[in-house]
Formats: C-alpha cells, structure tokens, sequence
C-alpha cells in the first residue's frame, strides 16, 4: 500500500467543504499516480497548504468495451473519503508539493494522520431554511422554495443548525461557517 497527497483546487475545496460527497473523482493527474488502495490525503490551499482529509483510492467502475484502449492518464483517481479535517485543516508544511500528486513517505503520511483529530461519533442535528414565498398555492410555494434554493444556494442563503433537543443552541450558517445574523450586533 502506498502513501500519497493530490492537491485539490481552491474551487474544489470550497464544493467539498460546502456539499457531502463520499467520493472525490480528479481527472488529468497525470503520472505517478496512486493504485487502487493506496492511502491518500486531500491536501487544499497553495499558500498554505493543509490536509482536509483523508482517503482510499478506489478502483474506477465505469463499465468500458474491451476494445477501447486503456485510458492511460485521462483515467478518473476516484478516492473514497475515511476521515473528513474540512471544518479543523492540518498545517501540510511537510509535504513536497510540487505536482499535484505527489508520494508520501510512510513516517510524513503517519505523522499528519496522527496530528488529524479523532473521528467523532454522528449525533443528530435539526438543518432548516426558512424563506419567505410567494405563490398562489403551497405546491408551487415547494416549486418556488426549491427554485431559489438551487439557484442561491449555500452561498447566499443561511440556514439553521441545532442539536436535536437544544433548539435554544440554534446557529446560523452561511458558506458552511458560523454567521451572526443579528443586526443590532452589527451597528455596535
């Protein structure tokens, strides 16, 4: 089993932290690239540079006729993620980023693994978006609700998390980080 890092653009660093995924697919890598296996860790940020996760590389399954040629390096690196730092990155200062996949020594790639924090078990959270619509009934109330809600999305749109039974803990949120939405906080 190898060890290696694949450096994820700002742009798909800001998608992962915002959206769920359990897979990360990268194309035009190049080579050397990981095997199916292979540990990895999702390093974002070029001037500062920090593991945001941790990762398998996973066979592609795309079914492909046998008489095609092999794709060489046009072929997907599909990494399933194992352990997810987004929310508490780890400096990578470490790590030799000159291409965007690089190898790892086993004593590095440990070293950073080790510094991650522990997952946490899931609890249960209560996620809400309330908005205000106009319609003339409330299936297209649902119709306009979800319009907007793909069209702004997390970027612009806040929403409401609290821990299930501790409502009175509610936060909002806006670009997946904590935001004070209270007015009156922002005049002083």
């Amino acid at each position: 089993m190898g060890h290696w890092a694949v450096v994820i653009s700002d742009e798909r660093h800001e998608a992962e932290r915002l959206f769920h995924h359990d897979t990360l697919e990268l194309t035009g890598i190049g080579r050397p690239r990981p095997q199916p296996g292979d540990e990895v860790l999702v390093v974002a940020g070029h001037e500062t540079p920090a593991v945001v996760a941790l990762g398998l590389v996973r066979p592609v399954t795309a079914e492909r006729d046998p008489d095609d040629p092999p794709p060489g390096d046009d072929e997907p690196l599909v990494v399933t993620y194992t352990r997810r730092a987004f929310d508490e990155p780890v400096p990578a200062e470490r790590l030799a980023l000159d291409h965007p996949v690089a190898p790892v020594d086993p004593d590095t790639f440990q070293a950073i693994t080790g510094s991650l924090r522990p997952a946490v078990d899931r609890s249960t959270w209560l996620v809400s978006l309330d908005l205000p619509i106009e319609a003339s009934s409330p299936a297209e109330a649902v119709r306009v609700f979800w319009s907007y809600v793909m069209e702004l999305g997390p970027r612009e749109l806040p929403t409401f998390v609290s821990p299930a039974g501790d409502e009175l803990a509610m936060q909002a949120f806006v670009l997946g980080e904590e935001a004070n939405l209270d007015p009156e906080e922002d005049e002083d």
